[in-house]
């Protein structure tokens, strides 16, 4: 067997393991109120906390680049409601427009 996939099978096998502590520990109780409102928000400040990393950062130092523009501009069209689709459009679009102007 290759380290490669001995490296598979050790993350799979940790991967299971840790999808099967959850409800081995719990038994079947439920979460209290506080644990379930702070897990409800786990998943927008991981996303957060993704596309921060990946705007600001690359070899390991901070970039201010035409992905900033971006990101920018779909943080202003989702907080004028804008769908979500058309954030995306626009976003890419201020991205193409800062490269093709020779920012970043």
């Amino acid at each position: 067997m290759t380290s490669a996939w001995v490296t598979v099978l050790a993350v799979a096998g940790a991967t299971i393991a840790i999808k099967a502590a959850g409800p081995v520990i719990l038994g079947g109780r439920q979460l209290p109120q506080r644990v379930l409102s702070v897990v409800a928000l786990l998943p927008a400040a991981l996303l957060a906390a993704l596309v921060a990393v990946l705007t600001f950062q690359a070899n390991g130092s901070l970039v201010l680049d035409a992905r900033v523009m971006g990101v920018a501009v779909g943080a202003v069209a989702i907080w004028l409601r804008t769908p979500i689709l058309l954030v995306v459009l626009l976003a890419a679009a201020a991205t193409a427009a800062a490269r093709a102007f020779g920012i970043g």
